[in-house]
């Protein structure tokens, strides 16, 4: 099962990287010290966010289409 989620990729104030959060999957929030490093840890991050869930016996949420965001 391949799920897509949008997701926020914001500068760091107070360091260089990035900050990734989810709208579709609250409370997931990541980083990295690189884009490359945040989309990394982004892909792993939700991905363990949605398998808790499924684990949970809750169905994955539902994507937001990306131009509502």
């Amino acid at each position: 099962m391949k799920l897509l989620y949008p997701a926020y990729f914001s500068p760091l104030e107070e360091s260089d990287g990035y900050c990734v959060t989810f709208p579709d999957l609250p409370g997931c929030v990541t980083e990295g010290h690189s884009l490359t490093e945040a989309l990394e840890m982004a892909v792993d991050a939700a991905s363990g966010w949605v398998l808790d869930e499924l684990e949970d016996g809750n169905p994955a949420p539902e994507a937001s289409p990306h131009n509502s965001i």
